[in-house]
This record gives C-alpha cells, sequence and structure tokens, in this order.
C-alpha cells in the first residue's frame, strides 16, 4: 500500500536515508526538522501512518491506550517494509542504508520492523517506544545499533518497558544504547541531540 511520504536525496548515492515515522496525530512534515539535526548529508524518507485514529494518523491501530491490535500491528509492518522496498526502487538509494527515526507511535513501527525483518533497518533511533509484541522469536539482528529514549517520568511508556525492549533487542543481537530524559513523554531537543551524537559514532 501506497503511503503519503516526502523524499529528500541524500549528499551521494551511498548516504544513509533517515526514516522518519512522525507519532500518534502527526504527519510527513513533523519530523522533518530533526534531519539536519540527526545527519545533515542523509537523504530522507519522511512517511504518513496509514490508519486514523479519530482523525488522527497513526501508523497501525489499537485496542485502548497502550494496547496494540496485534494483527493489524503485523500487517502494517508488512506494509511498511513493502513500501520502503518500493521506494527504494523508485528513488534510487540503498535499501540497506535506511536508518529509522520514530517518535512515539513511529517509534513503535520502527521496533516491529525489527521485531519481525532482521534487515529492514541499518539501525534505528526510538523516541519513546513500547514493546511491540511479546512472546515471539526476533530475528537476527547481531550488530544493528539501536537508540532508545526514554523517559523517567514518561506516564505511557514506563522505564520498566524501556528496559524491556533494550533487553529483547539486545537478545537478538542488537547493539543498543538506553538514553535516559528526566521527564516525561515529550520528544525534548536534548534527546535528539544525544541521538545525533550516537548516529555520528556509529555511521
Amino acid at each position: 500500500m501506497e503511503h503519503h511520504h516526502i523524499y529528500k536525496e541524500g549528499a551521494s548515492p551511498e548516504a544513509t536515508i533517515l526514516l522518519l515515522l512522525h507519532g500518534t496525530g502527526g504527519n510527513e512534515q513533523d519530523l522533518l526538522p530533526l534531519a539536519d539535526l540527526l545527519h545533515s548529508g542523509a537523504g530522507v524518507l519522511s512517511v504518513r501512518g496509514n490508519v486514523l485514529e479519530n482523525g488522527m494518523p497513526r501508523f497501525f491501530r489499537r485496542l485502548s491506550e497502550g494496547v496494540f491490535d496485534e494483527e493489524d500491528l503485523i500487517r502494517r509492518t508488512s506494509e511498511l517494509n513493502a513500501f520502503l522496498d518500493a521506494a527504494a526502487e523508485q528513488y534510487g538509494f540503498q535499501r540497506s542504508k535506511v536508518v529509522a527515526a520514530g517518535y512515539s507511535n513511529g517509534a513503535n513501527i520502527a521496533a516491529s520492523l525489527m521485531f519481525h525483518y532482521g534487515d529492514a533497518l541499518a539501525g534505528a533511533m526510538l523516541h519513546h517506544p513500547m514493546v511491540p509484541r511479546r512472546g515471539i522469536a526476533l530475528p537476527d539482528l547481531s550488530g544493528v545499533p539501536v537508540f532508545i529514549a526514554a523517559g523517567k517520568r514518561d506516564p505511557l511508556c514506563t522505564p520498566e518497558e524501556s528496559e524491556e525492549l533494550q533487553g529483547l533487542l539486545s537478545g537478538a543481537g542488537a547493539d543498543v544504547h538506553l538514553h535516559w530524559e528526566p521527564g516525561g513523554h515529550q520528544l525534548s531537543r536534548t534527546e535528539v541531540d544525544a541521538a545525533a551524537a550516537w548516529l555520528h559514532n556509529k555511521l
């Protein structure tokens, strides 16, 4: 399925492609200011979620706050992975260079890509994510770098949830860095700066 999106070419054909994934109620414009902060030479593929909840775009349905519609999550994750394959072909970027930067619901779909497809992402910056699924075997994520930004007073993504996600990804071989913020669920400039420094070290 097609996604509304914005694509901006990187500085070179081998450039990292930042996959920007917004939070609930956002759109493909929301995280564009982050791209230059994270990696000024990267290409950008900013995507809008295909699901509407009370008129607000999301990447998959939920049954209630914090309770995901697992069947829809699996389907939308597959759709997004197929879209990335098609976009790489359409725009001529290297599929193996896609690094996700997602916030809240966008971070959850990025985590779900890694939970279901070992080669979907070259890395990920997950800002205030939850554990997308439990009780499944993860693919081999050996060496895939992952940055998780979590708030110590986040009412939606508790510290325990952040640590659980770190453990699951690490258990599959991913190279996970968990960054703590003192506040809640908001996306802060300090965590974006920390993600940028982490990305610079990993690339």
